[in-house]
């Protein structure tokens, strides 16, 4: 079975009772049968997204061949709040530092992005619900186990977490490509949450237009961007910089 992928109706409803944490639930279309909608609503209830999937996609997705219709991808690691995060710089008598992903779907970025926080020190990532990779094994391998250090949220959408932040006194920096003040020229010794885009798309418009300040990561060369992971690798090293830690 793969690694983070629970099988099977029985395996599925066994494992929301024993309280494993459910990133998504993948349900077959078209059937509703009472067994299939009992999982669905214990999965909402617990947190996970469900996501309705064609039978074609369910099989592809198997290796036990034998899903009976529900596929549950469980998370490596349990999630907190956006509050918890902020609650661990409190302790540690520390300005906030974040992350926010808005849109980073590849695990494999999510996990660097993970690494890197971990590594600089920084008090928690946050993540959506949909559009995103969750806590799954190639994050957590990719992230070389600072999943099991690091704090991470899962709110319903970037957007109201950048309020949240900004509601506790976060300032709130989306990463632009086009932006006119470069990061180098931008004061994050107070406490920060820096958003970072998928690659491609960027930033969403409406998170953007919530951000209390907008940066760029300054480029010399030819090419115009950067992996999404290293982007925010830059951004938390510059806070962490000209906080003198």
């Amino acid at each position: 079975m793969h690694e983070d992928f629970i099988e099977g109706r029985n395996a599925v409803i066994e494992a929301l009772r024993a309280g494993v944490t459910i990133d998504k639930v993948f349900i077959v279309k078209g059937e509703a049968d009472s067994t299939l909608r009992h999982i669905a609503s214990a999965a909402r209830e617990a947190g996970a997204v469900v996501v309705e999937a064609d039978r074609r996609k369910l099989d592809a997705m198997s290796v036990t061949h034998a899903h009976q219709g529900v596929i549950a991808a469980a998370s490596c690691a349990d999630y907190v709040s956006i509050e918890d995060i902020l609650e661990i710089a409190r302790r540690k008598g520390e300005e906030p530092l974040l992350v926010l992903c808005d849109g980073i779907s590849d695990p494999h970025n999510l996990g660097a992005i993970i690494r890197t926080c971990e590594a600089a020190g920084a008090h928690g990532v946050v993540i959506p619900k949909r559009r995103s990779a969750g806590l799954g094994a190639t994050v957590a391998k990719t992230s070389s186990g600072a999943v099991y250090h690091l704090a991470v949220a899962r709110v319903t959408n970037i957007t109201a977490a950048v309020t949240e932040l900004k509601k506790a006194g976060v300032w709130v920096y989306g990463a632009s490509a086009g932006a006119a003040t470069p990061l180098w020229q931008t004061d994050l010794r107070g406490p920060a949450a820096f958003v970072v885009g998928a690659e491609g798309t960027g930033i969403s418009r409406l998170v953007g237009e919530n951000c209390d300040f907008h940066v760029s990561i300054p480029m010399f060369g030819k090419i115009t961007s950067l992996n999404a992971s290293v982007s925010a690798a830059i951004l938390v090293y510059e806070a962490v910089r000209q906080r003198g830690v």
